[in-house]
């Protein structure tokens, strides 16, 4: 995949200034599906302490998220902040919609608050900083721990440990002749990119480009299918199956080890209790790469009162403002102080998921990306994996876009 960059460089923002106006207000989106829903007390807390900003949040369906925020930027009704993410960055920054943070960051008492390597992992590619932190996941290996210590296996730290311990997991458990459990759930339709790239994307000088088309980037595609063509040890229903379905064969024991994050572990837990572990995504080629999933907010151009509108998103970025915020989402906060103190999932999720953030990346900011992750991706893996095309067919088709 070619990354296109260079208009990311043009796009400069627009300064802000020094201090907020008297009697402010700041239009804030933001997207929660949990009914729990603790934004009310945040806003109530933020203007008691300070009178003179008023903030109007907005919970925006996710949904039509972006599609109404896109419509509103083009029509001068834009928000003065928002929750964004970063594959929305170059398309803001198309549209001059962002106003750069870097000198507020830099000014910020609470900039070292923030854990290592999310900010490098948030900034745009012309250097700038346009988002804060104020969520994330990371996306590890779930196993299951009970299977797992029944064969004597450890859980795998290598791409030949876990075809290894996916073998002798996938197996008839009731005598009947049939398979009853897969060794690894993969995800073969949109967003299975994530697993593929657990198992392609760390090895040695292969990325989202041409080098797809190298020996080791190949390798990693036909490991891939290997393990469903010749090893058979995903469902037959991989090639198609989504978020809820390698979730639901975790749950049911039809699977014994799949990729997702700290989102889910609550639910496994719910389900399967101490039988559910998890461990980073394994080594395959020399290294290792797993997805970084994030939320930021950002302060808009046209934001009137763009000092205001800073002020709120990073108190929303703080200690204990940050751990309320995001106990409605299930995903982690982003401050050193809210992470030692973090309850809301037991803490080997968390280890696997802060023992991710060394190589966790984000897809390229390019104008490519969503049609590599909607359509690319999952239809050339869905061939390969059907034998229609060939390992090296598919990565050349994803490099070329």
């Amino acid at each position: 995949m070619r990354i296109k960059l260079a208009a990311l460089a043009l796009m400069a923002g627009t300064a802000m200034p020094l201090a907020a106006l008297a009697d402010s207000t700041v239009k804030f989106w933001y997207h929660f599906d949990n009914p729990e829903n603790p934004m009310a007390d945040l806003v109530a807390k933020f203007q008691a302490a300070n009178p003179g900003i008023r903030i109007d949040a907005q919970n925006v369906p996710w949904n039509s998220y972006y599609d109404n925020l896109y419509t509103a930027i083009v029509g001068g009704n834009a928000p003065d902040a928002a929750m964004l993410k970063m594959f929305a960055l170059p398309r803001l920054l198309e549209m001059e919609a962002l106003a750069p943070l870097d000198e507020q960051i830099a000014g910020w008492a609470g900039k070292d608050e923030i854990l290592p390597n999310l900010f490098d992992l948030t900034r745009a590619g012309d250097g700038k900083q346009y988002y804060l932190p104020v969520q994330y996941v990371a996306l590890y290996l779930y196993y299951r721990a009970d299977m797992f210590a029944e064969l004597g296996l450890e859980p795998p730290t290598s791409c030949e440990a876990l075809r290894e311990a996916a073998i002798k997991l996938t197996r008839d458990t009731n005598g009947d002749g049939r398979i009853d459990t897969y060794g690894f759930g993969f995800r073969g339709g949109k967003s299975g990119h994530e697993h593929w790239g657990a198992f392609t994307l760390g090895r040695e000088g292969v990325a989202l480009d041409d080098s797809l088309n190298s020996d080791a980037g190949v390798a990693g595609t036909q490991y891939v299918v290997d393990l469903f063509r010749t090893d058979k040890v995903f469902p037959p229903s991989a090639p198609n199956d989504g978020f809820q379905e390698i979730i639901g064969a975790f749950k049911t024991g039809v699977t014994a080890m799949t990729i997702h994050h700290i989102g889910s572990s609550n639910d496994l837990v719910a389900a399967l209790g101490d039988k559910v572990s998890a461990t980073i995504v394994p080594e395959c080629g020399g290294g290792r790469w797993t997805t970084f999933g994030d939320e930021s907010t950002g302060v808009f151009a046209n934001a009137s009162d763009k000092e205001a509108a800073w002020k709120w998103i990073s108190f929303l970025s703080s200690p204990e403002n940050n751990a309320q915020f995001n106990s409605a989402t299930g995903q982690l906060p982003v401050t050193k102080t809210d992470s030692a103190n973090w309850t809301a999932h037991e803490k080997r999720f968390i280890d696997a998921t802060q023992n991710s953030l060394p190589f966790a990346q984000l897809l390229p900011p390019s104008s490519a990306t969503p049609e590599f992750v909607n359509t690319v991706w999952p239809t050339n893996m869905q061939r390969a994996l059907n034998g229609e095309i060939t390992a090296a067919e598919m990565n050349a088709n994803i490099a070329g876009l």
